[in-house]
């Protein structure tokens, strides 16, 4: 049986939100899939404890790329703390559902989020 999308998942595949790097970020990682390969960076600006944008690049399936652009939606305006909280069931439900083959792609930018931050923390603290 082949992989249905919802509508929310193949719009932000079709229009992904804030995609780019940021230069000047505050956080930033690379994270990557050792099955499939795919992998997504994500990008974060910080000020005040709260991210006041993000951005993301990726490389692999529809979910993954649509993943990686709800999640930018997920934690823009949130704190750190709060994005730090965000789970890959939130970001499959944010999603409208991902079929079983394609929910490594709500791992994925789970992963990214949590490894974003983890820089952000060092950088601080460091």
């Amino acid at each position: 049986m082949p992989d249905t999308y919802s509508e929310i998942v193949l719009d932000h595949f079709s229009n992904p939100r804030n995609v780019g790097v940021l230069l000047d970020s505050d956080g930033d990682a690379r994270v990557e899939n050792p099955v499939n390969g795919a992998t997504l960076e994500l990008y974060l600006n910080i000020a005040e404890g709260r991210i006041n944008q993000s951005a993301f690049k990726s490389l692999g399936c529809t979910a993954t790329i649509a993943a990686g652009s709800m999640v930018t939606e997920l934690i823009n305006g949130q704190t750190v703390q709060d994005a730090g909280a965000i789970t890959r069931f939130d970001i499959e439900a944010a999603l409208g559902g991902l079929p079983p083959t394609r929910k490594h792609a709500a791992s994925l930018a789970e992963d990214a989020i949590r490894a974003a931050i983890a820089n952000y923390q060092a950088r601080v603290v460091g």
